[in-house]
This record gives C-alpha cells, structure tokens and sequence, in this order.
C-alpha cells in the first residue's frame, strides 16, 4: 500500500527520474533516496554515469537501479516503467528531467534534424514518461496518487536568443504541460509541478559548447552566482513531498532572480 498525504506520496515507492545519471538529475537521484524513495535512474547513453549515481545510492543505504531507455520511444517508457514496477515496486512519482540542447546557434542557421531532436526528448519525452505515470498513479485507473514534476528552463520566458531558442521553446512547452496536466489529474490524486531552473552549474554548458557560460552570465544574476544542482534538486524534493500538498499547475523558479 502506497501512503499519500493529500496526493503527496510518503517516501516510501519507487520515483523514475529521466536522465538521472548526471546533473541535475543525479541530484535528485540522490536527494530522493535519502529521503526513502527507492529510485530509477534513467539514461540513454550515459551508463557509466548512472552506474556511479546508483553506486553512490547503495552506499549510501538507498535503494536504486539504472534502466537504460530513449524516453522519446513510446516501447522504451513502457520498459522503463515497467522495470521500475518489477524491480522496486509501484511508482508514486516521476521527475521528468531527461534533455538536450541541440547545441548553441541562432534559428537562422537551424537544421531539421537538430530541432525535431530537442523537441522529440525534451518534449515528447516528457509527455510520453507523464503518460506513462498517470496511468500507473491516476485513481481514475485504480492508483493511489502521487506526484510528477518537470524539469522546465527560465530560458522558456527570456527566450535564449541568440543563443537556443529551439530549446527555450522545448521548456515552454513544458510550463504549458505543467499547467494542463496539473490541473487535468488534480482530482485523480496526482499534483503536477515544475522548477524552472535558471544558470546551473552543471555539465550542460560545456556539452552545448560553451564551458565558461556560468562565469560568463553570473554578473546579470541579481544574486551574483550561478546556482548548483543541489539547489534546484531541493527544490524538486519539495515538490514532491507532503509539505507542498496544495501546489499543483505551478512553476517554481529557482533562478536566483534572473
């Protein structure tokens, strides 16, 4: 039995966190199951990586497992979601948080290729794994609640002009699907928030191209600093915790004022 607190599940099931092995999703990974959640750490390529965040979990005292999947694949979530339900049990929340930036360059210079691959993980994705998770927790469909958060971008309000407003719009449609699925399973047990995360200090930027980018843009941060991983994970942690039981269709902003 799953306990729920105002559809806010007590640590106690199985949390699927979409590109769990690095970043911001390894901290959550790892702030989840010090609060008791047994946790999936998903990836797509990365497996070392998520073997580390698992290890990192275990001798820690938690429990979590790593499942491979391309959450852009509607045969890949059903497998992850259901290895999850196999080896650890039935899911009381999803943080969807896999994502890709397509690299830096302006809309004019944009191929095909590269924007229907942000929008297939960043977007599709998310929809597919927040699917996936209704079906499984919905009282409509026989669960007991819980709870999902998606992993949005400041960068869905300014823009990210000049730099991925490809990827910007891959984050606005998040913030819509945390409005429209918050406020569509509300009354099926289930709270959908999301964090919109500002510059975080994380691989991301090096990986896109630009490693210096958090130095380079903390002057324009009213708090002077880029922000971490751990920051936006505590965030998330929240979010999914009973203390937040009457937040739903929201994003929360943890962007140091940017």
């Amino acid at each position: 039995m799953i306990s729920t607190v105002n559809s806010s599940p007590v640590a106690d099931g199985t949390l699927v966190v979409t590109g769990g092995g690095r970043g911001i999703g390894a901290a959550v990974s790892k702030a989840a199951a010090k609060r008791g959640f047994s946790v999936v750490v998903n990836y797509s390529q990365d497996a070392a990586g998520a073997l580390r965040v698992v290890e990192d979990i275990g001798n820690a005292g938690g429990k979590a497992i790593a499942v491979a999947a391309d959450v852009s694949v509607d045969a890949d979530v059903r497998r992850l979601f259901d290895t999850a339900v196999s080896d650890l049990g039935p899911i009381v929340g999803l943080v969807n948080n896999a994502g890709v930036t397509g690299g830096f360059t302006r809309v004019d210079q944009l191929e095909a290729a590269t924007v229907e691959r942000v929008f297939a993980v960043n977007v599709v994705g998310a929809f597919l794994c927040a699917g996936e998770a209704v079906r499984r927790m919905s009282t409509r469909h026989g669960g007991a609640g819980g709870v999902i958060v998606n992993v949005s971008s400041r960068a869905a309000e300014l823009g990210g002009a000049g730099e991925w407003v490809h990827y910007a719009a891959t984050k606005g449609a998040i913030d819509s699907l945390t409005a429209g699925l918050g406020r569509e399973v509300a009354a099926e047990g289930i709270r959908v928030n999301g964090v919109a995360a500002g510059l975080i200090e994380t691989d991301l930027h090096a990986a896109a191209g630009k490693p210096t980018r958090t130095k380079d843009l903390a002057t324009g941060i009213p708090m002077q600093r880029p922000g971490t991983a751990n920051e936006v994970a505590d965030a998330i942690i929240w979010l999914l915790s009973p203390e937040s039981s009457y937040v739903t269709a929201a994003t929360v902003a943890v962007a140091g004022g940017r």
